[in-house]
Order: C-alpha cells, then sequence, then structure tokens
C-alpha cells in the first residue's frame, strides 16, 4: 500500500494493532493491521458502484427488449398492410383504371416498407447488442474496481507467512531509536516485523569489499556470539550480494557488501537480533604442524623465513616452511611444533 496524507485522498500506514514482540504466531495469524478506514470508505463507494452498474444493466436490457418487441409490432404490421393490399389488388377487374393503379402503387408502397423494415433487423440487433455490451463493459470495470480496492483492503492486513517468533524492527522516534510499536507510521518500504523461524536461522552480516573476492556460496563458518563467549556454531554461506550496502556514517570511505550465513546447528540460547561475529573458511591447511601469529615471522637476507624459539639456554633461531596465511597468522608446515614459545619481536 501507498502512504500519503489523508487530504489528499490517499491513506497513511499508520499500525492500528500489532503483535506483541516476543509473542510466538502461526501461519496466516494477523499479526499486523495498518488504519484502512479511508479504505473501507472506498470499498462501500465502488460496492454501490457495482450494484448501480447491475442495476443498469438490468434497466438497459428491459429498454431494448422493448425497442425490440416494437421493431417486429413494425415488420408484422408492415407484412399485414402488403397483404391487405394484395388482396385489394385483386379486385382490379372491377374497379376503374385509376383505382387500380392506385391499388398497385399502394402494394409496391407496402411491399418496399416491409422489404425495409426487414432490412433493419439486424442493424436492431447490433444496436442492441452494442449497447448491451456496454453497459456490460461498465459492470466489469466497475467490479476490478471493486476487486482492487478488496486487494488493497486486505493488503492492509500483514499475516505470517510461517510459524515462528514476532520481532518488532526499530525507528527513529523523538531524537533516538525505538521499536515500532502501535500507533507508529511506517513509510512505504520500510521493514516494520519479522518472523522467525526459530529452528533455521540466519546471519545478515557484512564483509570489507576487499575480502569480499574469496568468498563463495557454500563456504563453512564460524560463529562466536558476544552474549556468549563459550558458544561457537557451525554456519554456511548461503548469499553474497551483488552490490555494496548504502548509507551508513562510513559510507564515503568504507564500502561493505552484504552476506547471508545459514545456522547449521541451534542453541536454545540463540534469539534473533543477537550480534555476532563470523570466521569464514576460505581456504584450509591440513599439514601445518602449529600456528603462529604473523608479527612472530622474520625473514633473513635470503627473505627465507624463521623464527625465535625459546630454549632452555635462550632463543634459537629457527627456520620454518609456510603454509596458507592471512590477516593476522601463518600455517607452519615444519620447523615449529604446537606449544612451543616463539617471540613476538626480535
Amino acid at each position: 500500500p501507498g502512504g500519503g496524507s489523508r487530504g489528499g485522498g490517499e491513506f497513511g500506514l499508520v499500525l492500528q494493532n500489532v503483535a506483541k514482540s516476543g509473542s510466538t504466531a502461526k501461519k496466516g495469524d494477523v499479526v499486523a493491521e495498518f488504519d484502512r478506514q479511508f479504505v473501507l470508505n472506498r470499498l462501500d463507494d465502488y460496492r454501490a458502484s457495482v450494484i448501480q452498474a447491475e442495476a443498469s444493466l438490468r434497466k438497459q436490457k428491459a429498454q431494448l427488449e422493448v425497442t425490440r418487441k416494437a421493431h417486429e409490432q413494425q415488420v408484422t404490421a408492415a407484412k399485414g398492410a402488403v397483404d391487405r393490399a394484395d388482396l385489394d389488388l385483386k379486385t382490379t377487374p372491377v374497379r376503374s383504371a385509376i383505382d387500380s393503379e392506385r391499388l398497385r402503387l399502394a402494394l409496391e408502397e407496402a411491399a418496399a416498407k416491409h422489404k425495409q423494415l426487414l432490412a433493419e433487423v439486424k442493424f436492431v440487433e447490433i444496436s442492441e447488442g452494442s449497447q448491451i455490451r456496454n453497459a456490460e463493459i461498465d459492470l466489469d470495470k466497475s467490479k476490478v474496481e471493486l476487486q482492487r480496492a478488496e486487494a488493497n483492503a486486505d493488503r492492509m492486513i500483514s499475516k505470517a507467512p510461517i510459524d515462528g517468533l514476532v520481532v518488532m524492527m526499530q525507528t527513529f522516534r523523538g531524537g533516538e531509536f525505538g521499536q515500532i510499536q502501535q500507533g507508529d507510521q511506517v513509510y512505504p518500504g520500510q521493514p516494520f516485523m519479522q518472523i522467525v523461524d526459530l529452528r533455521s536461522m540466519v546471519i545478515n552480516a557484512t564483509v570489507n569489499q576487499a575480502d569480499v573476492e574469496s568468498l563463495r556460496i557454500g563456504q563453512r563458518a564460524r560463529i562466536r556470539f558476544d552474549a556468549y563467549p563459550d558458544l561457537e556454531l557451525p554456519a554456511k554461506v548461503f548469499s553474497i550480494g551483488a552490490m555494496t550496502k548504502p548509507g551508513g556514517f562510513r559510507s564515503s570511505f568504507m564500502k561493505e557488501i552484504p552476506v547471508r550465513l545459514r545456522l547449521e546447528k541451534m542453541d536454545s540460547r540463540v534469539i534473533p537480533d543477537l550480534t555476532v561475529s563470523a570466521d569464514v573458511v576460505v581456504e584450509r591447511e591440513e599439514q601445518a604442524a602449529a600456528m603462529a601469529p604473523l608479527e612472530s615471522i622474520f625473514r633473513d637476507a635470503e627473505a627465507k623465513p624463521y623464527v625465535l624459539v625459546r630454549e632452555p639456554s635462550g632463543w634459537r633461531k629457527r627456520e620454518v616452511e609456510l603454509g596458507l596465511t592471512n590477516n593476522v597468522a601463518a600455517a607452519i608446515r615444519s620447523g615449529l611444533r604446537a606449544g612451543e614459545v616463539i617471540a613476538l619481536e626480535p
């Protein structure tokens, strides 16, 4: 539904009734209703238009039936005049020449009129059909307008598409963000509610434009929750945005791509709107013996990597073979064992 002012003939998107946030809803339950008084008033007008169009069509058919019957009577009367003139013409042997000619001309006139009326029959039928069709089109138009008004009225009622938990979105009210509630006005295209299936939840995340090239659909990820530091759940990437995320305070210099991940395992503590972090596994290192921070890996004059390992006698230089690396750590294939202590600076 569109928004606007009452004075302009449109209706505002004002929430008249709304389900409580945190409540459960079944598929098909009404979870929100906008103020639709103006729409219902228009609906009554369209119903009246349909009733008026139906009555007009019945009246039109009755009038055209009267016109058709009157024309049939004219045809019948003209046929009778022809028959009468034909009988009168048979008396010419006992009449004068002038009367005989008058009777002959009367017969020709009656026959011509009868022929003309017969020729008009199809045109009368065409005229009747066109007028009835026009009335039927007007009726169909009124019905379409009524159906459109009914659809608009139905759109002002939101029903739950699935079984799930009602989660209200936030809006800017009184100088700060607050949860949308009954009486608030929302704008066209503004999300105001989510129905969340707690058995299958998704994560709406963003990734820096410099890193999105390495992401692929189906990659596995590890999800950690800020509210539960000890909780880690597996997930998979199932959606990567094609455009950068618009708006935001950092939009002029920081571009991010929206990404969605689906949790593959659930926990009773997980509820909607929790903040999380996601580590997406873009590559795996199967031969790594240990992991080391990047700042602990140094290079000699020949650019060979090495680390400084703490031994009982002091720090000892040891060359290592590097595997996969990311922005913070590197996989060590050989030269270092898990548990050994290494230096973070020379």
